[in-house]
C-alpha cells in the first residue's frame, strides 16, 4: 500500500515536471520577444541620443570659439563626450541582429571622425568643420534610430524616437545660433533655425496628444512647454553677450527636460510591453 502510494506520487511529480517544462518552452519565446522589445525601446533612446550629442558637441565647440561662458562650455563638452562612450557600452550589452549591429558601427565611425576634429583649437574654420561632421553624425544616427524603431513591433516606439528628436532640435537650434554669431559663412543656418523651431513646437503638441501618457509625462511636457518659451525668447535676441549666454543656458535646461521626457516614454513603453 505504501509502495503503491509512493509510486503514484512519483508519477504525479514526473507529470508536473513535464507540464512545467512544456509550459516553460511555450512561454520562453513570448518572454524573449518581450525582453527584446524592451531592449529595443531603450536602444531607440540610446541611439537617438547620438543625434543630440552630435549637435551638443558642435554647440559647445562653437561656444568655446565665441568665449561664451567658457567654463560651462568645457563642462558641456566633457559631459557630452562621456555620454558618447557610455552609450556604446549600453548598446554593446545586447547581441543585436547583424543589420542593427551594423547601424551601431556606422554611428561609431561618425563619432570617431568627429572626435578627431576636436583636437583642433576652436577657430571659425575648425568650427565649420566640426559643425559639418556633427551634421553627418546626426544623419547617420537618425538612420540608425529609424532602423531600431522599425524593428520594434510596438507602434508607440515612435514616441521614444520623437521625444528623442526634441533633444537634438534643442541643441541644433543653439548650435546654429552660435554658428551665425561666429560670422562664418553658414548657408542655411538661419532657415534651419526657423524650421527647427516650428518642428519643435509641433512635436510637443503631438506628444501631448499621444495616447501613451502618465502623470509624470504630462508634468514633464508642461515643464518642457515652459522651458521652450524661455529658449525661444533667447533665440530671438541679438547675438550679443547677453543673448549668447541666454541661449547657452536655456538650451541646456531644455535638453534636461527633453532627456527626462524621452526616458519617461522609454519607461512607459516597457510597461506597455509587460
Amino acid at each position: 500500500m505504501i509502495a503503491h502510494s509512493s509510486c503514484r506520487r512519483s508519477r504525479l511529480a514526473t507529470r508536473r515536471a513535464v507540464v512545467q517544462t512544456l509550459a516553460a518552452a511555450l512561454l520562453l519565446p513570448a518572454m524573449s520577444a518581450a525582453q527584446a522589445q524592451i531592449a529595443v525601446s531603450t536602444a531607440i533612446n540610446r541611439i537617438a541620443r547620438y543625434r543630440a550629442l552630435s549637435q551638443r558637441i558642435a554647440k559647445a565647440y562653437a561656444q568655446m570659439q565665441l568665449a561664451v561662458l567658457p567654463d560651462q562650455a568645457t563642462s558641456v563638452m566633457a559631459s557630452a563626450r562621456k555620454l558618447v562612450r557610455s552609450g556604446f557600452e549600453d548598446l554593446a550589452s545586447v547581441p543585436w541582429p547583424a543589420d542593427l549591429a551594423q547601424q551601431i558601427t556606422e554611428v561609431h565611425k561618425s563619432v570617431d571622425t568627429l572626435e578627431a576634429l576636436l583636437v583642433m583649437p576652436p577657430t571659425v574654420q575648425s568650427v565649420a568643420a566640426v559643425a559639418a561632421q556633427a551634421d553627418r553624425m546626426l544623419a547617420v544616427a537618425n538612420t540608425a534610430t529609424e532602423a531600431f524603431e522599425k524593428s520594434s513591433k510596438a507602434s508607440t516606439a515612435k514616441l521614444v524616437n520623437l521625444a528623442g528628436r526634441q533633444r537634438a532640435l534643442s541643441q541644433r537650434l543653439a548650435k546654429n545660433y552660435f554658428l551665425l554669431a561666429t560670422g562664418g559663412d553658414f548657408k542655411g543656418a538661419r532657415a534651419q533655425l526657423a524650421s527647427d523651431a516650428d518642428e519643435f513646437h509641433k512635436a510637443m503638441a503631438t506628444l501631448a496628444s499621444a495616447p501613451l501618457s502618465t502623470p509624470a509625462i504630462r508634468d514633464e511636457l508642461a515643464l518642457g512647454d515652459g522651458q521652450w518659451l524661455f529658449f525661444s525668447a533667447a533665440l530671438q535676441r541679438k547675438a550679443d553677450a547677453r543673448g549668447l549666454a541666454d541661449v547657452a543656458t536655456t538650451s541646456e535646461r531644455l535638453l534636461e527636460v527633453t532627456d527626462r521626457l524621452t526616458n519617461l516614454y522609454d519607461a512607459a513603453l516597457k510597461q506597455v510591453l509587460g
